[in-house]
């Protein structure tokens, strides 16, 4: 083992394949070949926010990532395995972007999270029932335009009238600063989708 780390944080996608491959193949357990992988999906994560990969090779890892989980499907069915715990996603009312998104996503699973994808261009009730009907302690919002402030806030508004006061909510996107963030009365801005991994961890 070791290889597969490396090959991944290389982005050497057939490389990956490969070596994940040839672990199953010589009995390794699927979930040892996963936490390998989640220890690169996170050095990339740091590396991101360090400038030394960017934007691109995070959707290259991400994409090598899936490729990874789609071969290892006992991983993902096994009832017995332990999520750190859950959180609800999705891209602003009025909003239609969902690459960050989907890297946000790819990283929290990566990193042992269960992620309960809305979707792009969620109204504030869809966010709020699948907040009560999960359980989950953190909503995490994407927004890409400037003009869907009002949508960040209005979701916010509706999860504390919900009388979800054990929710963290944190909200990422170009866009997205500490003033959006007061405004909108959020707990967290994510400049990179490692943050978003860094704030579940200060919730679970």
């Amino acid at each position: 083992m070791g290889q597969i780390k490396d090959s991944l944080y290389g982005l050497n996608e057939k490389a990956v394949l490969e070596e994940v491959q040839k672990a199953l193949d010589s009995g390794t357990a699927p979930a040892d070949i996963l936490a390998e992988c989640q220890e690169a999906m996170t050095a990339i994560g740091d590396a991101f926010g360090t400038g030394e990969m960017f934007i691109a090779d995070l959707m290259m890892s991400a994409m090598v990532f899936k490729k990874v989980t789609d071969k290892l499907p006992a991983v993902e069915k096994d009832p017995s395995e332990q999520k750190l715990g859950k959180v609800v996603l999705g891209t602003v009312k009025n909003d239609i972007h969902n690459i960050g998104k989907d890297l946000v996503k790819q990283m929290l699973t990566a990193s042992g999270y269960e992620v309960l994808d809305m979707g792009v261009d969620v109204p504030p009730e869809t966010f709020v029932e699948n907040l009560k009907d999960s359980g989950s302690k953190v909503l995490a919002m994407s927004c890409l335009l400037t003009s869907s402030y009002p949508s960040i806030k209005e979701a916010v508004d509706a999860v504390k009238a919900a009388g979800l006061n054990d929710v963290k909510i944190i909200v990422g996107g170009a866009p997205v600063d500490e003033k959006i963030i007061e405004y909108a009365g959020a707990d967290a801005y994510g400049k990179g989708p490692q943050d978003s991994v860094s704030f579940c961890k200060s919730v679970y």
